[in-house]
């Protein structure tokens, strides 16, 4: 049973996606603004496995509920939005989301990419015990800890999952669809904006100049590999 923190401001559509999704073996927890979800995620310590954040929210909208949870916590959020503007997703994304539903979400639709996130996040993404070394990147496979320059960087499990997956295929191309059925365990044609938003986010935080980078680079129009400096 997975403990959910569900934010939707929509009083009946709350009501129906937290009766079904109880029913499916969840325990869901509602909170109807951003501010009411990052008190009860961070004042109140609400146990909470995963987030289901709708983007359009009275108060701070979805996006930076997002990002400030993400500055805090890794645990896993869904945005929930009935935009289907290819701008917005990529802005959630960006912020730190691991996957969006567009609205109106069928609770079985979201009962599945819960499962998916959550089954991927308590899994270790390492086939083997590793330490792999690029520049002043080193990637601790076992201890699943990253440094840069000695300093541990904090990474979600998305990110982690991500840059292992590169790590162990060190140097090899690995095409947006083969990232997301290994790290995403998608089985079917996902959304590859997941992969490069998450890609934009890791470099952030291991290159030295994420605009120009230099460790893990593109394969324009084959995918992504990471190579030593």
């Amino acid at each position: 049973m997975a403990q959910l923190l569900l934010v939707e401001d929509d009083t009946v559509l709350a009501e129906a996606l937290a009766r079904a999704l109880t029913a499916l073996g969840h325990e869901v927890t509602v909170a109807d603004t951003g501010e009411l979800a990052l008190e009860q995620l961070f004042e109140q310590r609400t146990p909470t496995d995963l987030v289901l954040l709708d983007v359009m929210l009275p108060g701070i909208d979805g996006f930076e509920v997002c990002r400030k949870i993400r500055a805090r916590s890794t645990v896993p959020v869904v945005l929930l939005t009935a935009r289907g503007d290819p701008v917005d997703m990529v802005v959630g994304l960006e912020g730190g989301a691991d996957d969006y539903v567009v609205k109106p979400a069928e609770p079985r639709v979201l009962d599945a990419r819960v499962k998916t996130i959550l089954r991927r996040t308590s899994t270790s993404a390492a086939p083997q015990h590793a330490v792999h070394t690029f520049g002043d990147l080193t990637i601790d496979a076992e201890a699943m800890i990253v440094t840069k320059d000695g300093d541990e960087l904090h990474l979600t499990s998305t990110e982690m999952r991500l840059l292992l997956e590169f790590a162990d295929h060190a140097g090899q191309v690995l095409s947006r669809q083969t990232l997301l059925k290994r790290v995403w365990d998608y089985g079917f044609a996902g959304d590859s904006r997941l992969v490069d938003a998450a890609v934009a986010r890791l470099r952030a935080k291991i290159e030295p100049d994420p605009g120009n980078p230099t460790l893990l680079r593109t394969a324009r129009g084959l995918g992504y590999r990471l190579v030593k400096p």
